[in-house]
């Protein structure tokens, strides 16, 4: 464990923006986390703010706030996801304060604070570190694909989705742990930010690194678990959808990977990529369905993103799905997901 953290989240937490944080507070190896900061939900437990599971894990409103409490922390933690990557402007007086206060600074987003001359000389000063985990590694460090997945003969097994932020992560995260109770010994491929930041030992962050190496270092991801740890199952956390025009991904995992399964998250109560409506409809599901049959894969399971919905909404939309497509479909927060790896068990 790298040390103890605070998140920053600064009028987010309850937003799919901060998805980051939801994945820290819901559990992370790298980090003890101590507390959040976000003044709109100052005094409060995060975990009851996510989802209603206190968590012991206090809201502060400020960095101040946290130091008078007696908390100690070795990071601040920037917890959101925003669009294009950039610091949110409230942030960035908070961000001063952490680094005045001896707090390293681990970020996520595209910005990058080590290019900030400010908080770069202020870090210097103060003797932190600003650490941009999203930084592109060297080309020479990168890796080719070269046919070296064919060597995997464990199942491996995608959790796509049709859209953005939809929990993609957090139910790879449950399947991965859902099989280990039941006796597996799994791993998860991180492919985000929050993966790494939750301890994932093998992955890379896929949009930071240069196109023409996503599928080879996805495929070195696999293999080195595969060789290292001999899992019985492989889950693969995937990234945006196959069909969101912002940034389509998906048939690098179906061709390059060759994913032996897919899990499909969905959000039935979204109607736009996003949440946007200048960025379209999310197509029909049975689109993507058909696309991943078509990338010669198969769908193991759909599982339900049930913002926007009434429990017994989500209820009867998921007695639909399983009525029209035949295929297991689960609601991960409420259900858990052991039956789907009872599923991937009697495929494979």
């Amino acid at each position: 464990m790298d040390g103890r953290a605070v998140l920053l989240t600064q009028g987010m937490l309850d937003t799919h923006n901060a998805k980051t944080a939801h994945g820290l507070i819901r559990g992370t190896e790298r980090y003890q986390i101590v507390g959040v900061i976000d003044s709109q939900h100052s005094g409060k437990d995060a975990g009851v703010v996510l989802d209603g599971q206190p968590r012991n894990i206090p809201i502060f409103d400020s960095v101040t706030a946290l130091k008078d409490s007696g908390t100690d922390a070795d990071f601040l933690v920037i917890g959101v996801a925003t669009k294009g990557g950039r610091i949110p402007a409230q942030m960035r007086e908070v961000i001063r304060q952490a680094i005045t206060n001896g707090l390293n600074i681990v970020n996520g987003l595209h910005e990058f604070l080590s290019d900030d001359v400010e908080l770069r000389e202020l870090a210097q000063k103060q003797g932190v570190k600003l650490i941009d985990i999203r930084k592109p590694r060297p080309k020479e460090q990168l890796k080719f694909w070269n046919g070296s997945i064919n060597s995997v003969k464990c199942p491996k097994i995608a959790v796509l989705g049709t859209d953005c932020a939809l929990g993609k992560r957090t139910t790879a995260r449950m399947l991965m742990e859902a099989a280990r109770k039941q006796g597996l010994k799994s791993e998860m491929i991180y492919t985000g930010q929050t993966g790494w930041l939750q301890g994932s030992r093998y992955g890379f962050i896929f949009d930071s690194t240069y196109n023409d190496f996503v599928s080879g270092e996805l495929e070195h991801a696999i293999v080195s678990c595969y060789n290292e740890q001999h899992p019985d199952i492989i889950f693969l956390e995937g990234q945006s959808s196959l069909q969101n025009p912002t940034g389509p991904c998906g048939a690098e995992y179906l061709v390059s990977a060759k994913t032996d399964g897919v899990v499909l998250q969905h959000a039935p109560g979204r109607k736009y990529f996003g949440d946007e409506p200048d960025l379209g409809v999310i197509p029909p599901l049975e689109t993507d369905l058909e696309l991943i049959r078509l990338y010669g894969s198969k769908t193991i399971a759909i599982t339900l993103n049930t913002a926007g919905l009434t429990p017994q909404q989500a209820d009867e939309v998921q007695e639909k799905y399983q009525r029209d497509y035949g295929i297991l479909v689960v609601q991960p927060l409420k259900d858990g997901v052991a039956d789907i790896v009872k599923a991937i068990v009697s495929k494979f």
